[in-house]
């Protein structure tokens, strides 16, 4: 059991949630590119210096808002895996579902996390693991549907080359999958966040919008082509 937080620790959550909470407002007012530290200390009446000694620069909390988005849109994705389905297919498309939830609820962070790049900042190590927890939750259904016979044989030829050492990286998350399944689920998951940025960015206004019919069944023949049978 972790020992409780002290007075001084509490009132520092509290502020960094503040600081955070500040920095989505003007996210949604004016983009990422247009983040400043001092504007976020005045809405919040603090000096300049005394936010600093949380987040000593922009891209620091740039940062920190990209490992909470990555971390909501995960637990979305996981929460919707834990369910009961009595199918593999089932628990793929509501995945799918959730994260189009989670994107379509907070369009503002779902842009910091796949929209443009932001001119000057590169995201540090510390946000891949966050990033991986989607396509991990793939990955489990995938594992799950191999395990209880679901998981059929593709009529698609195996990597090689370049192509096979890169499948052969994330090969060790989910032993005992083909790699050329492994291959299709990559294919399929920058699929998933494709029709997203679609739908959010209005890519689909004259075509498939709503994309409430569009989206279900694609992701129903996004687990047909992963090979979930």
């Amino acid at each position: 059991m972790s020992a409780p937080r002290t007075a001084r620790e509490r009132a520092r959550a509290e502020l960094t949630d503040e600081i955070k909470a500040a920095a989505r407002r003007q996210l949604a007012a004016a983009g990422a590119e247009s983040l400043s530290l001092r504007a976020i200390s005045r809405e919040l009446g603090m000096v300049s210096s005394a936010l600093y000694r949380y987040f000593p620069s922009r891209d620091e909390l740039l940062t920190a808002l990209i490992i909470d988005a990555y971390d909501a849109l995960g637990a979305a994705a996981e929460e919707a895996a834990d369910r009961e389905f009595p199918h593999p297919r089932e628990a793929w498309v509501a995945v799918c579902a959730a994260v189009r939830a989670w994107a379509r609820a907070n369009p503002h962070e779902y842009a910091l996390i796949y929209g443009s790049p932001i001119a000057g900042y590169q995201a540090p190590q510390t946000t891949v693991q966050p990033a991986a927890r989607v396509p991990l939750v793939l990955m489990r259904i995938l594992a799950q549907a191999r395990g209880e016979g679901w998981l059929g044989e593709l009529d698609a030829p195996e990597p090689t080359g370049r192509l096979a050492e890169q499948v052969d990286v994330i090969a060790a998350l989910a032993p005992g999958v083909p790699r050329k399944v492994l291959l299709r689920l990559v294919i399929a998951w920058t699929q998933l966040f494709g029709m997203l940025s679609f739908e959010l960015f209005g890519q689909l206004v004259g075509s498939m919008d709503p994309a409430d019919d569009f989206f279900a069944e694609a992701s129903r023949q996004m687990a047909a082509y992963v090979g979930i049978s």
